[in-house]
C-alpha cells in the first residue's frame, strides 16, 4: 500500500517563483499526489478548517512547500498552522487525529548553503531556523523528516532547477512506496541526497 502524500503549497508570488514552478510542474504529474494551493484557496485568509483537516486525516504524509521568508514560512502558513492544528483536535488532551503521520518541509531560500553554517551569513543552519515548526510536527505526533531544500535559487540556471525538480519528485516517489519506519532520519541534514543514485 503505498503512502498518500498531501502537498500543502503556500508561496505569496508564485507566479515569480521559477524555482516552485519547476518543483510543482514536476510533482503535479502524479495522479497519487495532492496539491493544495492554499494561496489560490484562500486568497482573503479565511481558511476552511474542517475541510483542511480532512485533507490531512487523508494523508499519510504531509508536505509544507514554501519559500523561506525571513527565516521562516510564509503569514499564510503560519495562520493555516494557527486554525487548522486545533488543541483537542492535533494535540493536547485527546488531540491525537495526526498520530502516525510524517511531516516534511519543501523549502527554497536565495541564501546559499554556505550561509546557512555557523559562522556563515546567517550564523545558524535552516534547520536551526525551522526549529519551531520540528517541534510543531512533535506536538502533533507526528514525525518531522528531514527538510527538502533548494539553495540560492536566485542564482540557479533553468537546468539546475530542472535537476533540482526531478530530484524532488524521485525523493517523493521514494517516499510514497517505502516503510518509512525502517529509515534512520535522525541520520540526516537535508532529505535531498537521501538514496540518491550514483
Amino acid at each position: 500500500m503505498k503512502n498518500k502524500i498531501l502537498i500543502v503549497f503556500a508561496h505569496p508570488l508564485y507566479e515569480k517563483s521559477k524555482t516552485h514552478s519547476a518543483l510543482i510542474s514536476k510533482a503535479s504529474s502524479h495522479p497519487e499526489w495532492k496539491l493544495h494551493d492554499i494561496y489560490q484557496l484562500y486568497p482573503d485568509f479565511n481558511i476552511d478548517i474542517q475541510a483542511e483537516q480532512q485533507l490531512l486525516l487523508d494523508a499519510d504524509i504531509i508536505v509544507w512547500q514554501h519559500p523561506v521568508y525571513w527565516y521562516s514560512i510564509p503569514p499564510l502558513l503560519k495562520q493555516w498552522i494557527d486554525m487548522v492544528l486545533t488543541f483537542g483536535w492535533a494535540y493536547g488532551k485527546n488531540g491525537n487525529a495526526l498520530e502516525g503521520k510524517y511531516l516534511l518541509q519543501c523549502m527554497s531560500s536565495g541564501g546559499k548553503y554556505e550561509a546557512y553554517q555557523t559562522g556563515g551569513r546567517n550564523n545558524r543552519t535552516l534547520r536551526d531556523y525551522m526549529a519551531p515548526h520540528e517541534q510543531t510536527a512533535r506536538l502533533c505526533h507526528l514525525t518531522y523528516l528531514p527538510p527538502f531544500v533548494v539553495h540560492g535559487t536566485h542564482a540557479l540556471s533553468n537546468n539546475e532547477m530542472n535537476n533540482h525538480a526531478t530530484n524532488w519528485v524521485r525523493i517523493l516517489q521514494y517516499l510514497s512506496e517505502t516503510d518509512l519506519k525502517s529509515v534512520n532520519w535522525a541520520s540526516m541534514d537535508y532529505i535531498n541526497d537521501w538514496k540518491k543514485e550514483d
